[in-house]
């Protein structure tokens, strides 16, 4: 049941995938992890849509790209700091679908650790439980209503890839944009238990804080400054290697319904952060801002094994 229902959800995650991958910011999480020797596994389906990249792509940045792109030597103008401050906006706060799939296991009875792969990050946390009894719906040692509480750290990397279309693609190629970041995310979740021992699923909310170091740079092989008023090339934009750090700060709240080995999980989580000063070619800066919203829907599975089953 679980290896087929798995089979059924992976061709849509990557078909979302395909699109872009994100650092998971999406909780899921219950105040109550995974009892210890048993195993949970899923995968979730969402978007993440951010403010700072809404907007950040006019039809005047395309064209200029789209016209740099068919020249041998491109004059720098105002018009490549908005280029730059799109590609960096859909790097830090992306507007994509989202996609992942995760194995949680309970290693200790309060400690529960799980790896999850979104296409392209990588990401592996633990929970600690500090509230709530630790039984299961096998052996349970609470009753409907229960709270459970929990906090956690989530670490994630990937090499940061613009989404694939026309526009990003090819500001990628015009100013050898990469980027590289390592996203830190701790969460505090409590829950409400839907039967003893979450049986028949809960719902949870909570805070969480997050820390993202991101590494970037800008490698403009055939862009120039050029002498105003006449079409004479001076020198070439140098290339550009910068690394920065930002925090945020979010609320979420989320379903799980089902009964003992299936769930479904609706989830909403909202971030707010202020990237900050960021540099970009030709000592020019940009700044950026803005809310995170993802919502997301999965499945999960409860596998029960061990001396708790």
């Amino acid at each position: 049941m679980l290896l087929s229902s798995l089979r059924r959800l992976l061709p849509v995650a990557l078909l979302l995938a395909a699109t872009a991958c994100s650092a998971p910011r999406s909780i899921i999480h219950s105040g109550k992890v995974t009892p210890q020797g048993q195993f949970k596994a899923g995968g979730n389906l969402g978007f993440n849509v951010g403010t700072a990249s809404v907007g950040k792509i006019t039809g005047a940045a395309k064209d200029l790209v789209t016209q740099a792109l068919n020249r041998d030597t491109i004059r720098y103008e105002e018009g490549l700091d908005k280029v730059q401050s799109a590609a960096l906006a859909y790097v830090l706060d992306p507007t994509v679908a989202t996609s992942d799939l995760y194995v949680r296991y309970g290693l200790l009875k309060r400690v529960d650790v799980g790896y999850k792969y979104s296409f392209g990050a990588h990401s592996f946390d633990a929970m600690y439980q500090f509230m709530g009894p630790l039984g299961t719906p096998e052996k349970p040692q609470g009753q409907s209503g229960d709270m459970y509480g929990s906090v956690g750290v989530q670490f994630s990397t990937q090499k940061a890839k613009l989404p694939s279309i026309p526009f990003l693609e090819d500001t990628e190629k015009l100013l050898g944009f990469t980027a590289r970041r390592v996203d830190v995310l701790v969460p505090l979740v409590f829950s409400t238990s839907f039967g003893p021992e979450e049986q028949v699923g809960n719902v949870s909310y909570g805070l969480v804080y997050s820390r993202t170091f991101l590494k970037y740079g800008f490698q403009p092989g055939k862009i120039f400054n050029y002498i105003p008023g006449s079409n004479r090339v001076t020198d070439r934009i140098p290339n550009l290697l910068e690394r920065r750090s930002y925090g945020a700060i979010g609320g979420f709240v989320n379903l799980k319904l089902g009964y003992r080995y299936a769930y479904f999980l609706p989830a909403l989580a909202i971030y707010y952060q202020n990237f900050g000063t960021y540099k970009i070619l030709n000592n020019k800066e940009t700044r950026l801002k803005g809310l995170t919203v993802i919502p997301t829907m999965g499945l999960q599975f409860r596998i029960p094994a061990g001396k708790n089953r």
